[in-house]
């Protein structure tokens, strides 16, 4: 199965991205994209809020996208996107693409919600070349006693509300657990002030497949 049906979250996901994007999030999408190159895999690419963000050097994207209502959206902003962006639909836990076939992988604000996170690590590891780039923008699990006892609370409801989204699964750590070497990363909190939202921690990241 290829597809995720989530009609109410596709409604409303790029409402309230807008709001993030206007806020820093349209930033944080071109920090992690600033310098990629050649041919690039993107899993989860929603309705396509990081494809104006490619630079030049992108020789081609593969966006793939399991809701069917967002993937829909991303094709139209595929259609202006300032390098060429092909939208499909899968999984990012089975993909159908080659073995060591792309230079670049990104991965934005998705691994909170596949429901096998170390099996999509996997897969995007065998879809990379030797030395690719796995780029990530992610919530994570907080930093504090205090913060990762609120995210348990707040996880016995919020995947029901965004689609699967789990917030205190820690990405960066299970990033470092299959495959990967860190480049660099820059942990933050978003939005700055928002101390009771349980997916304020942030991770920016570029890691290569070892």
């Amino acid at each position: 199965m290829s597809d995720l049906s989530h009609p109410i979250f596709a409604r409303l996901y790029p409402r309230l991205d807008a709001g993030c994007a206007k806020a820093g999030g349209a930033a944080h999408r071109a920090e992690l994209l600033a310098g990629a190159s050649g041919r690039v895999l993107e899993v989860g690419a929603g309705y396509g809020a990081n494809f104006a963000h490619y630079p030049p050097e992108v020789s081609e994207v593969v966006a793939v996208e399991p809701e069917p209502r967002l993937r829909a959206k991303a094709a139209r902003a595929a259609a202006v996107a300032p390098v060429r962006v092909t939208v499909r639909p899968g999984l990012a836990e089975d993909l159908d693409v080659d073995d060591a076939s792309f230079d670049v992988a990104v991965a934005s604000l998705v691994l909170c919600s596949v429901r096998d996170p170390i099996r999509a690590l996997a897969e995007l590891r065998r879809a990379l070349k030797p030395d690719g780039e796995l780029r990530y923008y992610e919530h994570v699990r907080g930093r504090t006693p205090r913060k990762v006892r609120f995210q348990r609370y707040a996880d016995l409801v919020w995947p029901f509300l965004s689609a699967g989204c789990h917030v205190t699964r820690p990405t960066d750590e299970l990033i470092r657990r299959s495959g990967f070497t860190v480049r660099e990363e820059r942990h933050f909190e978003f939005p700055a002030s928002a101390r009771a939202n349980p997916a304020s921690p942030h991770v920016i990241g570029v890691a290569v497949r070892d």
